[in-house]
C-alpha cells in the first residue's frame, strides 16, 4: 500500500484535476523528441536482512537510508505515437544511512540513472496515459560509513528491473504537464572487514511532477 504522505496527496490531487478537465480535448500525436524537468520524491523501501554486528543482534529492517526530493531531468524519443525510449536522470545525491538504536552510520552518494520503454495509450488525446517497464543502473561512490570505528563499505553499482505507470496532460504549443510513479529494485550487500553483513534491500518508490516540451 501506498504511504499517505504529502507527496502521495498532492499527486491525487493533480490526477483528480486534470480527469475533471481532459473530457473530450484532443492533442496531434508526435514523434520525436521531448524533454521534462520535475520534482521526485524518492522513498525508501528500507528492508534488510537481520544480522549479527558488535556481540549484538539486529533485527531485519535495522538499516535506514534516507528518502528525500531531487531534481529530475527526463528526455524521450518517440518512435511512433505509442512508442518511446525513456532515459531518466538526476544529479549525484548524497544519503545518510542509519541503524536501529546504534543511530547514523555515515554517508553515501549515488546516481541512478533509468532507461525505460514506454507505451502511451491514447496519444491523440489531451490526458495520455502510459506504461513503462526497463532497469535502473545506480553508481555508488563516496562511501563514509562505519560503526563503532570499524569502516563499512557497499557495493560499488546496483542493477535492477523498474516499472512505471504516470500520464502526460497536453497543453498544447508542444507543452506539457506530467505525473509519474516509479518502482525500482535497488540494494547493495554491506561489509564490514570484508565480510557480508546484510543486503541493504532499498526499492524505492518514485514519485514524480514535471513539465515539458514536444520538439
Amino acid at each position: 500500500m501506498f504511504k499517505n504522505t504529502p507527496t502521495t496527496r498532492i499527486l491525487g490531487s493533480v490526477l483528480a484535476a486534470l480527469l475533471i478537465t481532459a473530457s473530450a480535448s484532443a492533442a496531434e500525436p508526435k514523434t520525436g523528441w521531448n524533454v521534462r524537468v520535475g520534482a521526485t520524491y524518492v522513498d525508501m523501501a528500507d528492508k534488510s536482512d537481520a544480522f549479527s554486528a558488535l556481540g549484538i543482534n539486529f533485527a531485519a529492517d535495522a538499516v535506514s537510508v534516507q528518502s528525500k526530493f531531487i531534481p529530475e531531468i527526463d528526455v524521450n524519443y518517440a518512435f511512433t505515437p505509442n512508442w518511446s525510449a525513456h532515459v531518466v536522470l538526476t544529479i549525484p545525491q548524497k544519503h545518510d544511512v542509519k541503524l536501529a538504536g546504534v543511530g547514523k552510520l555515515g554517508t553515501f552518494q549515488e546516481l541512478p540513472p533509468h532507461f525505460m520503454a514506454v507505451y502511451h495509450f491514447a496519444p491523440d488525446q489531451a490526458f495520455q496515459p502510459y506504461v513503462g517497464a526497463g532497469v535502473n543502473f545506480t553508481l555508488i561512490w563516496n562511501k563514509k560509513l562505519s560503526v563503532a570505528g570499524v569502516p563499512l563499505d557497499l557495493e560499488s553499482s546496483s542493477l535492477g528491473l523498474s516499472g512505471q505507470v504516470g500520464f502526460d496532460y497536453d497543453l498544447g504549443n508542444g507543452q506539457y504537464i506530467n505525473v509519474d510513479l516509479k518502482k525500482t529494485s535497488l540494494g547493495s550487500d554491506v561489509f564490514a572487514g570484508g565480510s557480508r553483513l546484510t543486503t541493504a534491500k532499498l526499492n524505492p518508490w518514485i514519485f514524480s511532477i514535471g513539465y515539458g516540451w514536444k520538439f
